[in-house]
């Protein structure tokens, strides 16, 4: 096994005891993907989980990448790529199968793309969309090997080409988008960060259940905020979002922390 290969099944093991992995096939797909391949070449900025400043790698070796470390794709704006732990364990919580169609809100380059990727195999799809144009573009690039996975250019708040069995979101929003909620398959998940304007909150998973939608808790959060055309409005309008996600469907919130609704 080469030095790289070894540092990539360490990372995979270590995420695994840290966040009590249950998908054998998660950890393939971390110990499989090339998390150098989603970045510029190094050196690196990148800071652990509790780092308020970001250190340079040593060198360009791509080992040093194989943490549980942000890294930064535009440090001027607090832009990174997600921690490693916090999004296996997000995407794990989800129990994406094989030939499942994912539509991920916030690509970013396109890592945890690549994992998601894996996870529904040759049989599934995976659409990724970002707004922010150049990071959408470099996405594209990086992706371009993984035939299961189309990139975007667009704003995840205004369509979804097709209903998914899950969405993720890898950005803050106020509330979730009604679009999203109307996207999702039966026994459909949507998993999305709800934040506050200083970028804490909570993560919710949200599952269709018959005419009906659960939510549910799944640990708070501090992320980089979500951009939109629906983000201003449902900061503007929360009480009309409220009225017209009920019109959809009734909704039953349980464990809700952080100020959120406790009862739709």
């Amino acid at each position: 096994m080469s030095d790289l290969a070894a540092a990539r099944a360490r990372y995979a093991g270590m995420i695994a005891k840290r966040e009590r992995i249950s998908s054998p096939r998660l950890l393939e797909a971390l110990a499989a993907v090339p998390r150098e391949d989603f970045l510029p070449r190094g050196r690196w900025r990148i800071k652990s989980e509790a780092a308020r400043s970001y250190r340079l790698t040593p060198d360009a070796d791509p080992v040093h990448l194989y943490d549980n470390v942000l890294v930064a794709i535009d440090a001027r704006r607090r832009l990174d790529t997600g921690l490693p732990s916090l999004w296996a364990h997000l995407i794990d919580v989800l129990d994406i199968k094989e030939r499942d169609r994912v539509v991920q809100i916030g690509c970013g380059l396109g890592y945890f793309t690549a994992i998601l990727s894996k996870l529904v195999g040759p049989k599934g799809w995976v659409q990724a969309v970002d707004c922010d144009q150049r990071l959408a573009y470099r996405a594209a690039s990086y992706l371009r090997p993984y035939r299961n996975v189309e990139v975007f250019h667009g704003d995840g708040c205004e369509e979804i080409p097709e209903p998914a069995d899950v969405i993720i979101v890898h950005a803050g929003f106020p509330h979730p988008h009604p679009i999203w909620l109307q996207s999702l398959r039966p026994r459909g998940r949507l998993l999305v960060p709800l934040t506050q304007r200083d970028r804490e909150g909570a993560v919710i998973k949200i599952t269709r259940r018959g005419k009906g939608f659960e939510a549910e808790a799944v640990q708070q959060i501090r992320i980089f905020p979500g951009q939109g055309r629906g983000v201003t409005a449902l900061d503007d309008r929360v009480a009309d979002w409220w009225q017209r996600a009920s019109a959809l469907a009734p909704l039953r919130f349980r464990g809700l922390e952080q100020g959120l609704p406790s009862d739709g």
